[in-house]
């Protein structure tokens, strides 16, 4: 488990050096006349302003949901903070000011720090917090999905106003989604046109009754840039997110798919059909995918108190930041090889392994709870 191999016409990576495997610059150009789109929303790993936070609280779920939750949240900021601003939502005054002196009380530097005071449900920020998008004249907007709590089998009334909320006490354009439903974990993009996502989440009627896979793929054409749809069915029901992709696909740059092997897939309970679609991928060029490879952990991921969670974890859902990639950890021998793997793609970044048992056992890593903003360019 500890090489990687990458499958593309004479290219190999070991030890995270590509060899091989260019996009070409007559490709480039070709995909930007062919994103001929209304917005575009950036790469995770280009330039961030900051990254969006929702802190986790006790008035969903109860006494002690926060508690379990916060060292999470405060080792990410902290190691968010040395290379972007971190843009905290807390639920009310009284809470901003806990996390306020929570945050100073660890030495974290507080003006890289700032507060929205926004009532939330839950802690799910990729798929709650809004899309930054650019337009057309590269000035950045708000983009505002529609969110229904995956289907309606949570609360989310709060959850699905924070948007346009942000968007007022932010002064920054709104962008009006609200008739498609679309979280941000559902879906990947490859930065040259291409989206990948599994039909569970997206086309599930519980999500878009009223619209077909076509008429979606217009939205998403026009407001995120995508020219070329990749679908795999997924698995309605499997968890509470209809199978979210980034789970356990992540696109590495515009000609390089990150996933797992195919034993670990089946195991994460991707079928036949779906990983034979991922494994023959191709972009928007009619290319294949490279494909590179981490592993899911070890073992079942087990708590502190002892409880085994009766699954394994995945390494896929790690954030990436300007300074620092956030990999979820699962106290597994596992986490060094993932950590490691993860640490010589992105050389320039520094790897920090966060302990997420206790959110994954609510259903979600790292990916899941953050979201970023891109720099202004205008």
């Amino acid at each position: 488990m500890n090489k990687m191999i990458v499958l593309c016409t004479g290219a190999l990576l070991t030890a995270g050096i590509l060899i091989g495997c260019t996009q070409s610059k007559a490709d480039e150009d070709q995909n930007m006349k062919k994103q001929n789109v209304g917005y575009t929303m950036p790469d995770e790993r280009s330039k961030h302003e900051g990254t969006w936070l929702q802190w986790p609280h006790n008035f969903t779920y109860g006494k002690g949901h926060k508690e379990n939750l916060e060292t999470i949240w405060i080792e990410m900021t902290s190691a968010l903070s040395e290379g972007e601003n971190v843009h905290i939502i807390a639920y009310d005054k009284y809470e901003k000011e806990y996390i306020y002196d929570l945050l100073y009380d660890e030495g974290i530097n507080m003006d890289k720090i700032d507060f929205y005071i926004i009532p939330t449900d839950d802690v799910w920020a990729r798929d709650t917090a809004p899309i930054f998008v650019y337009d057309k004249d590269k000035n950045l907007k708000l983009m505002d999905w529609g969110f229904n709590g995956w289907g309606k089998k949570t609360p989310y009334k709060k959850d699905a106003a924070i948007a346009n909320k942000l968007s007022k006490q932010l002064g920054m354009e709104r962008i009006d989604l609200n008739d498609v439903v679309l979280e941000g974990g559902a879906f990947e993009l490859d930065g040259n046109g291409t989206f990948l996502s599994t039909r569970s989440a997206v086309t599930n009627k519980n999500r878009n009754p009223k619209l077909s896979e076509a008429e979606i793929e217009e939205v998403i054409e026009e407001n995120l840039g995508a020219t070329n749809f990749i679908w795999l069915d997924g698995v309605p029901g499997l968890d509470i997110t209809d199978f979210h992709i980034d789970g356990f696909a992540k696109f590495y740059n515009k000609s390089t798919l990150i996933t797992m092997k195919e034993e670990d897939l089946e195991e994460w309970g991707v079928s036949n059909k779906d990983i034979n679609t991922l494994m023959k991928a191709k972009n928007a060029f009619d290319k294949p995918y490279q494909v590179v490879y981490l592993p899911i952990s070890k073992n079942n991921v087990v708590l502190d108190n002892g409880k085994n969670l009766g699954y394994r974890g995945s390494y896929i859902n790690y954030y990436i930041g300007n300074t620092v990639v956030l990999v979820p950890n699962y106290h597994d021998p596992n986490d060094k090889v993932a950590n490691d793997a993860i640490q010589k793609l992105y050389p320039d970044r520094m790897v920090i392994g966060i302990d997420v048992r206790e959110l994954y056992k609510d259903g979600g890593m790292i990916h899941c709870v953050t979201q970023q903003q891109p720099v202004t360019l205008k």
